[in-house]
Parts: structure tokens; sequence; C-alpha cells
């Protein structure tokens, strides 16, 4: 007999164990070079990277890598360092320049390699000219808020940057880069992990432009001329200082919903793959996932049941309430007031690196008596989800979905199923 809950939780850390960095790592390391081994990477999973890392790697190895406070884990002969996500502080700059610092002065005998996943944008926060940290941390504040795609909010990241947008790549050459990634964007484009520090990127300082504009994000006058200059553009492909760079994307969202899918198979649940990259305000996600439920459950189609619907991607959240939130929980939120009680559905959703919007909680569970629970405590669902408060919904009725640092990202990881 399935337990649903049981099964969804399973399925929510089989994806999480998917992507972590001692299970990929290996397979894409380089040979040692002549000269030097130089280790530098940023990121929610970089700690965890560099740990790996470590144990695989026979030679000399230095370098210094920076992660989210909590995220740390011991190594031997690489340096960790932490920082604030996912609104910068001063402790990121110092670790975004102890990077540069440690890539100063490479030869053409020297490899680089760098291990760089989710979060990093927040930990390498080095001002563009004319920017200052304090206006980094207002403009992230008011992307995170915008409901701006994640492409969208590190197109700007990287305009306003001074290591983001290939800089830091171009300041290795003429070493050779090797670029280790954890993707947690719609796409895999590694121009959109951690923006980019150590790839070329095709967009420029008019699309930067373009979305601030799009968002109403008020600029700094600093931050407005380095864009409307073009002094803040970054390196394109093409450039030959990135020339001897080559990049791998060792874990992804797929990866780890086809890891999540073999276990549903082997539990006798059809496992119906939706996407790895679907985005979109959280609330309308939930509605038409919903209603891609209620069709299995009343028609048995595209599917019959038993069978679980699994997706990715990262949706965003436009705020205007004042409560607890983050897009896994706002998600759910609407998927169970689009559900209304139906039975014999249950669902899932959680952020892969353990942190939904700004909560030490990954996300939450719903059951056919969601709502129920909800109105005999007294707590109006609707009226929670229209004050953002998908967080403070689930905890007082239980179904929070805590993890603690997972040391990996991957993105949302998001389960529907059907019995």
């Amino acid at each position: 007999m399935i337990e649903p809950r049981d099964l969804l939780t399973r399925l929510f850390h089989t994806a999480v164990r998917a992507a972590q960095p001692e299970h990929c790592i290996a397979a894409f390391l380089p040979k040692a070079p002549k000269g030097r081994t130089i280790v530098i990477g940023a990121g929610k999973a970089s700690a965890a990277m560099a740990q790996a890392l470590e144990q695989h790697w026979p030679g000399p190895l230095e370098g210094v890598v920076v992660t989210r406070y909590g995220y740390a884990v011991p190594c031997k002969r690489l340096e960790i360092l932490e920082a604030a996500h996912p609104v910068p502080d001063q402790a990121g700059e110092d670790a975004a320049r102890r990077l540069f610092k440690q890539v100063q002065g490479l030869t053409e005998d020297d490899l680089v390699i760098c291990l760089i996943s989710g979060g990093g944008s927040s930990l390498l926060p080095v001002p563009g000219a004319g920017v200052t940290l304090a206006d980094k941390q207002a403009i992230n504040r008011a992307l995170l808020k915008s409901g701006a795609t994640i492409s969208e909010m590190n197109c700007v990241r990287r305009h306003l940057s001074g290591i983001k947008g290939g800089r830091l790549a171009a300041a290795c050459a003429p070493a050779r880069v090797v670029n280790l990634l954890i993707s947690d964007v719609p796409g895999d484009q590694p121009c959109d992990i951690a923006s980019g520090p150590t790839v070329a990127d095709p967009t420029t300082c008019a699309d930067a432009l373009d979305i601030v504009r799009r968002y109403g994000i008020e600029l700094p006058a600093g931050a407005r001329q380095l864009l409307e200059s073009s002094a803040g553009e970054t390196i394109k492909p093409g450039d030959p200082r990135l020339a001897r760079v080559e990049t791998h994307l060792i874990a992804t969202p797929q990866m780890a919903l086809e890891a999540a899918a073999a276990v549903a198979r082997d539990a006798g649940v059809t496992p119906v793959l939706l996407g790895d990259r679907i985005e979109g305000e959280a609330r309308d996600v939930g509605k038409v996932l919903g209603g891609i439920a209620l069709q299995v459950r009343d028609h048995g189609q595209p599917i019959a049941a038993p069978c679980v619907l699994l997706s990715g991607g990262e949706t965003t959240v436009t705020v205007r309430g004042q409560g607890r939130g983050g897009r896994n929980v706002e998600f759910l939120l609407s998927l169970a007031i689009t559900l209304d009680s139906a039975r014999a559905v249950y669902g899932l959703a959680g952020d892969t690196d353990g942190v939904d919007g700004q909560e030490e909680i990954a996300g939450a569970l719903i059951t056919p008596d969601t709502l129920a629970r909800a109105w005999a405590a007294n707590m109006p669902p609707r009226a929670h989800l229209d004050d953002n408060d998908g967080h403070g919904f689930f905890e007082k009725l239980g179904d929070s979905l805590v993890t603690g640092p997972t040391l990996t990202n991957v993105n949302d990881f998001r389960a529907i199923l059907i019995l």
C-alpha cells in the first residue's frame, strides 16, 4: 500500500541525493597540469563540491571557495569562506576579491578548476564602477520582489558586477580553466548559473536596462550610469581571454527528476515528467498543474492513476503581502485551493537547496484534508495566499518540509501524486 507522504518525501530526497557533488564530480575532473592547480568557486554547493574534489584529486591543490552561511563543510587543502544569501553582504564582497587575488599571475601551465552552483550571484558581490555594496543590496531586494525571472535578475546582476559575466574567467588567462557547474536555472544556461562569473555572456547592458524598466526597478545614479554608458558590458563569446575555458554541467534539474522518477516506478506509480524549466508566477503554475491533476483523477487523461506529476524549474512571486513566503509554498497553497480538497491528490514542492524564499524551510506538503484543517484552525487559505504567507500557513498546519542545508542546488522540485 502506498503511503503518500512517505513516497513524496522519498522522491524529494532522491532528487537531492542525485545532485550531491560526491556522486557526480569525479567523472568530470581534468588531468593534472604541469603547473599549479588552483580551485575557486561560489554557490550553495561549492563547499561540498570542494570536499568531493579533494577526495578525488591526488596531487597538489590550493584555492578558496565561498558558500552560504551554514553550508560549509571541512576541507583539508582548500579554504572555505561563508557569506550571505539571497541578499549579499560585506563578507561576500571580501570573499569575491579573495577569488580574484587567487588567480593573479597564472601561466599557460596552470589549471583553474571553477566550482560554480546556484547562489553564487549573491555570494560574489563585487560592485561595478560607481556602484556600492549598499546599491547592490537594494537592487537585489527589489529584483527579488519584482516577479522577474531568474534569467532576467541575473542579466541585471551581471552588468552591475565587477566579477560576473565572464570577468573572473578573464582574470585567469592564460591558464586553462575548467568549469564544473551544478545548474539551478531553467534551461541550464551557464551564463545564468551564479550569473556566469567564468563563462562568456551574450547579453548586453541594453538588455539589463530593458529589464529594469519592465519591472520598475529604481536604480541609484551610479548603477544607471554604468548601464547607460555601456561601461558595465560583460565578456562576450569569442573573447580571446576565454579561449582556454571549458564548461561541464555535472548535475542538473533533469537528472534529479529522472532519479525521482525511477523511485516512483519502483513503487508502482507511473511518473510523468512535465518539464525541468517551468517558470511563471508560482500561484499561476499552481492553478495550471492543479487543473492537470484533476483531469488525471476524473478522466484518466493524459494518463491513468496511480501516477505522479514531476516538474522542476523556478517560478516567481510578485510580493504584495506581508507574510512569510517562498515560491514553493506559494505554488502549493495555490494548488491546494485549486484542488479544493479533491480526494486522492497529494503534493510536495521544495527547493533542493533546503531554503524556500528567505526561510530555512525547503517547502511543504499538501493532502486532501489540507483546506479542511486550515479552516478548522481559523486560517482562511486565500487570505494567506493574498498575503504571500505560505510558510506561515503550512508551518501552523505542521506540513512544512524542513531539511537543513542540503549542500546542493538544482532548483525547485514539485511532485503531485494522484492515487
